[in-house]
């Protein structure tokens, strides 16, 4: 299934409960949750108290990225803040097989994701364990960069490499896609497209639709 994660980092706080109904009207199926720490990452986002209050606003999946040095630390209270899927990082665990073990104790989805310079080969030990691989195509942290063209590289690999072992496994990407370049992106391999900018900025309603006309060409 072709999916789109609609990034909640570019919407409109002031009308969030709308933006997110928008999405889920006109064809999204999940948020995406962008949490950073400051550490791993940059910036500073969200925390699990303003997913709890947006949950009962829409019926999406709710996709929560954590971009957070340690993410085992914050397993339990995303969890309970009502997360369905708790993507964390390969470079940010230092045990990640305790990490993806403490996401699915809590009855949740676990994702994991890898930035621009590390090899897809490093999820291989992983990859029998998880529901999904997020490849970045930008450098997490921030909204609004330019896709890195390498990604596509490394989503036909993961897709490759997960289709060899034969798993069912989702490949999501994340960064600079609009509608110029999303058909790039599933060729390549990938089914769940995540977009920030390209749904917010702007006609939220018509943005979805445009990018949800070109996803479901592929079903």
């Amino acid at each position: 299934m072709m999916i789109l994660a609609p990034s909640m980092l570019s919407a409109d706080f002031k009308v969030l409960g709308e933006e997110l109904k928008t999405i889920e009207d006109n064809g999204a199926k999940y948020v995406h949750y962008d949490v950073m720490d400051g550490m791993f990452v940059p910036s500073l986002s969200f925390g699990p108290a303003i997913l709890q209050s947006i949950r009962p606003a829409s019926n999406l999946v709710h996709d929560v990225h954590l971009m957070i040095e340690e993410p085992i630390r914050y397993i339990e209270p995303f969890a309970k803040a009502s997360a369905d899927i708790i993507t964390v990082h390969l470079e940010a665990c230092e045990d990640l097989d305790a990490t993806i073990a403490k996401i699915k104790e809590y009855g949740c989805k676990v994702g994991v994701s890898i930035k621009p310079a590390t090899p897809v080969s490093a999820l291989e030990p992983y990859v029998e364990k998880i529901d999904m691989i997020l490849i970045m195509s930008v450098e997490p942290g921030f909204g609004g960069q330019k896709f890195m063209p390498v990604a596509l590289e490394k989503i036909a690999e993961a897709k490759a490499m997960v289709d060899a072992k034969g798993l069912n496994i989702d490949i999501q990407v994340d960064g600079g896609i609009y509608t110029h370049n999303v058909e790039d992106v599933i060729k390549a391999g990938a089914n769940i497209i995540v977009a920030g900018s390209a749904v917010f900025n702007g006609d939220t309603e018509a943005n979805t639709k445009a990018m949800m006309e070109i996803l479901n060409r592929y079903e």
